[in-house]
């Protein structure tokens, strides 16, 4: 049976979106993992499947495969790219669309120029909730963390995937491939579910390079959670104003926060590459 797919990305955050409400497709971990290879499938960061909904609050469920195979429950940039996917499909003229996730409900408004801003939610300190093994005893969300690589202040915090946010002036000496492989292939003691790690180079209150490591990925070229992690853990540490600019080596997004007890907001444009089927 062939399964008919579009390949989209953002800034170089690349995904395979399937609609599963009119076509009967079941994901397996062997199969995504052929398909993501960039040599012998088609090549993608992340699978994003389309769902009918489970409740009568949201329009349709949302479902991310990383990579390696595994269900995981945020991707922001994905989400942008699936609200264009779903109108230019014609599947919904909802504006905003409610998606659900394993864990979180998402709200997505599109713009006539092309560009589309989640509302990705409250994000969460809670160790147990990320989850994050709380051994130092710091106050939260700023914690001291020893690795082979080094000592690091991390900013830990969940979007509904676990982030870990380090400030840094250096960007391109920055370990990301080596922490990042690190939290994930050896997850005690800190990170159970392993994580995103993400560096973060100031540059004014207004602006952030970043670097990301994606769970189940490897480094990416963008990440819209990852974004938002950066610019939380940068106003947490009183040096962001609400509104940033993350220049990513994909491109730029543009995150908001509030503060305290407010959801985070991100935005970009997503493209679509091209139309296809595979077995």
């Amino acid at each position: 049976m062939k399964i008919e797919f579009t390949k989209m990305h953002l800034l170089g955050n690349d995904f395979v979106v399937i609609d599963s409400i009119q076509q009967n497709f079941k994901p397996n971990g062997k199969l995504i993992r052929l398909w993501a290879n960039r040599h012998r499938g088609i090549g993608f960061d992340q699978l994003l499947l389309i769902e009918k909904s489970q409740s009568k609050s949201t329009h349709f469920y949302y479902r991310i495969f990383n990579a390696d195979g595994n269900e995981v429950a945020q991707c922001g940039n994905g989400a942008l790219c699936v609200a264009k996917f779903l109108l230019d499909k014609q599947l919904t003229k909802k504006n905003p669309i409610h998606l659900m996730t394993i864990h979180t409900a998402l709200e997505l408004n599109s713009k006539e120029n092309g560009k589309v801003t989640a509302n990705l939610g409250l994000p969460i300190f809670d160790p147990e909730k990320i989850p994050f093994i709380n051994r130092p005893t710091s106050p939260p969300p700023i914690y001291p963390i020893e690795t082979p690589f080094g000592r690091f202040d991390c900013c830990v915090l969940s979007l509904g995937n676990p982030h870990c946010v380090i400030q840094t002036n250096t960007l391109d000496e920055a370990p990301l491939k080596d922490l990042g492989s690190y939290f994930n292939h050896h997850p005690y003691p800190y990170f159970p579910q392993g994580c995103n790690v993400e560096f973060m180079k100031i540059r004014d209150p207004k602006q952030i390079d970043l670097r990301i490591y994606e769970r189940g990925v490897g480094e990416t070229q963008a990440c819209g959670s990852g974004a938002c992690a950066a610019v939380i853990a940068g106003r947490l540490l009183n040096r962001l104003t609400k509104k940033v600019n993350v220049k990513l080596p994909g491109g730029l997004l543009t995150v908001k926060w509030e503060g305290e007890n407010s959801p985070v907001f991100l935005r970009g444009t997503p493209v679509t590459v091209f139309q296809g089927e595979t077995d």
